[in-house]
């Protein structure tokens, strides 16, 4: 069986912001076992699972993109939107718009130090909307 549902995310800064509480809130009971589906609808922020205790985690990934896909370079020709918006668009093709996680005992099976990132790379990105597909 699968079962649907869009969660509208609220606005975050810039940054990475983990979101497993927010999910929690709009996810169903979830099956014994299956698999979570997370597709995030949006082309300038993605979504990432990586270490959710220590903050300073989140202040990295904003350095070490931000010097992979640097703003203001003359380059960019997609710049209509402003400085944030063509490397927003570079950013979230690296890291992706979708994640899977397996569900096991009714819950999500992520590791001890593991979380579920919304990294939003626009200084205004506002609501981000997420296509949440439950497997069992």
């Amino acid at each position: 069986m699968i079962q649907q549902i869009e969660i509208s995310l609220p606005a975050y800064a810039r940054g990475y912001h983990l979101i497993d509480s927010e999910l929690n809130k709009h996810l169903p009971v979830l099956p014994k076992t299956g698999i979570l589906h997370l597709f995030l609808k949006h082309t300038s922020a993605a979504l990432s699972i990586n270490e959710n205790a220590d903050p300073s985690v989140r202040v990295d990934f904003e350095a070490i993109m931000n010097r992979i896909v640097p703003e203001n370079k003359s380059f960019y020709t997609h710049i209509l939107e402003g400085a944030d918006d063509m490397p927003a668009h570079i950013k979230a093709s690296l890291l992706g718009s979708e994640l899977s996680i397996p569900i096991t005992n009714h819950q999500l099976n992520l590791g001890t130090w593991q979380g579920i990132y919304l990294c939003e790379f626009r200084n205004s990105g506002g609501r981000r909307n997420l296509v949440a597909s439950i497997y069992s």
